[in-house]
């Protein structure tokens, strides 16, 4: 007898979906025991009470370490596997079986509200930060959740969106992390993201999740669904979907039932998800050491800030200040840090140190604090004027700028990458009164920098989590020498991205038209300048490259701190075809990195070796990859657009056809207006028509369509519900406090409300309430109240069974 032979078919089906909205469910007779499942990006977030997913509701104190966009800046994988150490301890300690996290999302587009919570816009990059995470987590005997699998870029329409890419972009660019992570982490679980991937919900996707996930990387894992983004039931396990999560009740279990006993769904296609789910608790380790230092973490959070930081701009050796400077510190958020990001990964810190705290712990001589500005937004003279006034009596003027919680966020993306007027209107100001203005930035994501001609140094601290303003005053005072490195390219204009024109897909589609050149593979290949390249960061010293030899193994070259302090340099190696070839191609690619501390006058040799990675592409033809046979250049350097060694090496492999010539955008990179006709070439068919913009048009939805869809509902209650909750999110920005909840329902279809309400909707109730949208309101109103009238039946007979001992009966109708 079999595992799945010792459960009943309405055990199993129950087995595949949560029990709340945290929890999955248990068989105890069997010893099957239920999991508890909580966010973790950069902090353990156990709800305690009223549970949601929006981290709207309070959880239990956890160490908030820097989100995964500050961590990245460290190109530190062992930093990254301490981290990951750290969430795996406090998971075990708060009774976590499952930490969802970590994200790693390519940035596609800097627009994208929750950048905050993804590593970088390159998958090599990516996938290597993230491995560390998991391995870190997995260590201590519970399970991590990489996510969102995949192409899941914006959060407009998160729930209700096609990406639509050629398989191409898709496989470099957008799966490549998750192959990584997959490969040399082999994470226990994975979230598949909400949105669909050409046509196709990535939940109840077989190429996604069985052809590629398990067939070709060798996932051998449970695919856990992003929380209500299960579409279909018995589609997502035919398809390789194992747990979807959060609650439906037991209505998703009458449908898989069913449709075994109707023959829609073979029972050996449930045995295989079941078996996925059952080894998932069993890998998990319930008896586990259960301390946690607190302080060490603390600490740990202060060190992962400190190498995060990145500075920007030191004009005339401003900082490292010297002990007594006096200094007027500026800025709303140097008294309320903002150090993480809203939404689903809020995490409750175990302690938060402001700047203010920082400053006067430190040998600096603060003179005076002025708040300077509303971070809400808006002009205030007589702020303006005390921020003056500070300034005037003071060396140096630190001045604390940053993004506030509405640009930010879970659910919401952003408009544009400005920061405030009232901010940029300030800094101009103080630069015609200090002798020196020292800008410490806080934003998870880029923004556009037209005043940095009025700042004399700039440190980036991103988001850096309970100890950050710590780590930034270190930095300032020279206690660290600053090693963060940009993980994403910083443009001059938004419209130099090469998605601006098709961020953020307002339809049910979303274009991925750029193709490959997302972020610096566009700017490098297309020659557009940057404000800060990919890789840029400055330091207190400086070093030297030299000595580049390549072979078919890999590359090895020297670097040399040729400052006069100790200090860390990222090390980046580059690879690109160096003539033209049969397939199009971004100039150069991260393809290896190496963060080495040297002292001064240090000297080291480093080596890269290539990988499987190295110089491949995915040949949409063969559906494999290749390797194209020819001269690339490695390029070793400190920067994307600073690389002092280069040479050329001849590789071996695969002849590729001519290069096509219907795709001139994509050989040239010009992609930021690409046409229909070239984009359908790309992606290998026909569009399916213009993609829908504006307003919502007006006719009847479906139970995949978002709330906000409404405005065009033909009921006029409808109409007026979708008019009501886009003014109170309105109202809930104007105040600087984003509502998530509200948000989030704005932008859910209608049938996550049979996934999300623990069975108080079904299915079949969800229809109904399309029914009403569409204008049919008695007919609607009936079937709601039928529906709720059997979903409760057949609810309680179900759990009945459930509770009563195995039984030979298949029914569960």
């Amino acid at each position: 007898m079999t595992m799945s032979d010792e459960l009943t078919l309405l055990e199993k089906a129950a087995l595949l979906s949560g029990a709340s909205v945290w929890e999955s469910r248990e068989v105890a007779r069997l010893g099957i025991r239920s999991l508890t499942l909580s966010d973790g990006p950069h902090g353990i977030r156990k709800q305690v009470g009223s549970s949601d997913h929006l981290g709207i509701n309070g959880s239990m104190p956890a160490t908030c370490f820097p989100t995964a966009a500050t961590v990245a800046n460290s190109w530190d994988v062992e930093l990254a596997a301490q981290v990951g150490d750290a969430l795996g301890a406090e998971a075990v300690n708060l009774g976590v079986d499952v930490v969802l996290g970590p994200g790693l999302n390519i940035k596609r587009s800097p627009l994208c509200g929750r950048n905050f919570e993804y590593f970088s816009e390159d998958p090599y990059l990516s996938g290597t930060m993230a491995a560390g995470y998991v391995r870190g987590i997995q260590g201590r005997g519970v399970s991590a959740c990489p996510k969102h699998f995949a192409a899941n870029s914006q959060e407009l329409r998160r729930m209700a969106s096609d990406s639509l890419l050629d398989e191409r972009t898709l496989r470099e660019i957008y799966l490549t992390a998750f192959e990584i992570v997959v490969r040399e982490a082999q994470p226990k679980a994975l979230m598949s993201a909400y949105n669909k991937v050409n046509g196709t919900y990535v939940h109840e996707s077989a190429h996604l999740l069985q052809d590629i996930l398990r067939a070709e990387w060798g996932f051998d894992g449970a695919v856990i669904s992003d929380w209500g983004g299960s579409n279909d039931a018995v589609a997502a396990v035919r398809a390789g979907g194992t747990l979807e999560m959060p609650s439906p009740g037991l209505d998703s279990a009458r449908q898989l039932v069913a449709a075994v006993e109707q023959g829609r769904l073979t029972e050996v296609e449930l045995d295989a998800r079941v078996a996925e789910m059952r080894s998932l608790v069993q890998r998990i380790d319930p008896s586990r050491d259960r301390a946690v230092d607190i302080d060490a973490h603390h600490a740990l959070a202060r060190r992962v800030a400190e190498a995060s930081q990145v500075l920007l701009k030191n004009d005339d050796a401003t900082l490292p200040l010297a002990g007594g400077t006096r200094v007027a510190v500026i800025g709303d958020f140097a008294e309320t840090p903002r150090y993480q990001g809203a939404g689903s990964s809020l995490v409750h810190p175990t302690r938060l140190t402001t700047a203010l705290e920082a400053l006067a712990a430190s040998s600096l001589e603060v003179v005076r604090y002025a708040q300077g500005f509303r971070r809400t937004g808006g002009a205030d003279a007589s702020l303006v004027a005390e921020a003056l006034d500070a300034a005037a009596s003071a060396e140096v003027a630190l001045v604390y700028l940053g993004l506030d919680e509405t640009s930010e966020s879970e659910g919401n993306d952003r408009s544009h990458l400005r920061l405030a007027d009232n901010q940029v209107t300030l800094l101009a100001a103080l630069h015609g009164v200090a002798e020196r203005v020292v800008v410490v930035l806080s934003a998870g994501s880029v923004v556009e920098m037209p005043w940095l001609g009025h700042a004399d140094a700039l440190v980036h601290g991103y988001l850096g989590g309970q100890a950050g303003a710590e780590a930034t005053v270190a930095v300032l005072t020279g206690a660290v020498n600053p090693s963060g490195r940009l993980a994403e390219t910083y443009p001059v204009h938004l419209k130099d991205t090469s998605s601006h024109g098709y961020y953020p897909g307002t339809g049910e589609t979303a274009e991925y038209r750029e193709g490959i050149y997302v972020g610096y593979r566009h700017t490098e290949t297309a020659g557009t300048p940057t404000l800060f390249p990919f890789g840029f960061g400055l330091g207190y010293t400086t070093f030297a490259y030299a000595d580049l030899a390549v072979d078919d193994a890999g590359a090895t070259f020297t670097v040399e701190n040729t400052g006069a302090v100790a200090g860390a340099e990222v090390a980046q190696l580059y690879v690109g075809r160096r003539a033209p070839s049969g397939v199009h191609r971004a100039a150069r690619e991260l393809k290896g990195f190496r963060k080495v501390q040297l002292a001064p006058g240090e000297k080291v040799t480093v080596s890269i070796p290539f990988d499987r990675y190295t110089f491949r592409h995915f040949a949409v033809a063969q559906a494999a990859w290749q390797v194209e046979a020819g001269e690339f250049t490695v390029s070793v350097g400190s920067n994307v657009a600073d690389l002092p060694l280069a040479a050329v090496l001849q590789v071996a492999g695969d002849q590729v056809a001519d290069r096509p010539t219907d795709l001139p955008s994509y050989d040239a990179a010009t992609v930021t207006a690409v046409s229909d006709e070239e984009f359908s070439a790309l992606l290998g068919r026909e569009l399916g028509g213009p993609v829908p913009d504006g307003p919502e048009p007006r006719g009847p939805l479906g139970v995949n369509a978002p709330l906000l869809a409404m405005h065009g509902a033909r009921s006029p209650i409808a109409r007026l519900a979708a008019r009501v909750l886009a003014a109170l999110i309105a109202r809930s920005m104007r105040r600087g406090k984003p509502d998530l909840n509200l948000l989030f329902l704005y932008n859910m279809p209608f049938r996550a409300m049979a996934k999300m309400t623990n069975g108080a909707v079904t299915t079949e109730m969800v229809d109904s309430m399309v029914t009403v949208v569409n204008g049919r309101f008695f007919r609607g109103v009936g079937g709601l109240i039928a529906g709720y009238v059997r979903g409760r039946r057949s609810t309680r007979r179900l759990a009945a069974e459930l509770a009563r001992p195995a039984r030979t009966s298949r029914t569960a109708r």
